[in-house]
């Protein structure tokens, strides 16, 4: 069965993370482990109507951000995948720095390591040379970068339509299939 790694942190757009939980919990064949950071939990508090613990439930499993020695720690812990929606440019940055001294920053650096993918939502603009430097050093290290970016040709009319569409694209990087938005077919013939 898929395990997939679900962290989300302090960084605006905690209903990324949060729909990504929901598609997943409606499926049988996938697990999924969260960690929510401290500022984490903070946002998702005051961005959304969602209560934190019910947050916690959507996942099978739920880790203590502090715990660096939870399962997910470990290279021995089977993962097929790590999402981070949103990823803060602080989650970021440790992580291209392997400063792994939180359990959603040390669940990252073993996906890496064991060669698995890792998704980035950042979650950041504008972007100074800094923040690109790291983003490099992380795609040289096999992680992907996916900054939230609308797809107009979807022609979205919520917000939840937007949500949606980059939740579906996060799950189509780690090869599930979902109904979230539909795929687009090519261009309008012209005549």
């Amino acid at each position: 069965m898929p395990a997939i790694v679900v962290g989300i942190t302090g960084a605006s757009g905690a209903i990324y993370g949060i729909r990504l939980l929901e598609a997943l919990s409606r499926r049988k064949d996938v697990q999924t482990h969260l960690v929510i950071s401290d500022l984490g939990e903070r946002i998702i508090r005051h961005e959304t109507s969602y209560e934190v613990d019910k947050v916690k439930k959507l996942a099978t499993t739920c880790y203590d951000f502090h715990d660096v020695g939870a399962a997910v720690a470990s290279g021995s812990f089977h993962r097929d995948a790590m999402i981070v929606a949103p990823c803060s440019i602080k989650t970021m940055s440790a992580l291209a720095q392997s400063y792994a001294d939180n359990l959603l920053v040390r669940a990252g650096d073993v996906t890496l390591k064991e060669r698995k993918p890792l998704v980035l939502l950042v979650r950041e603009t504008p972007l100074h040379l800094g923040h690109l430097r790291n983003m490099t050093q992380l795609t040289e290290m096999g992680a992907i970068i996916f900054p939230p970016v609308i797809a107009f040709y979807s022609h979205p009319k919520t917000i939840e339509d937007a949500v949606n569409h980059t939740v579906g694209r996060l799950l189509d990087l780690v090869g599930l299939k979902h109904d979230l938005y539909k795929p687009w077919e090519g261009d309008i013939p012209t005549q």
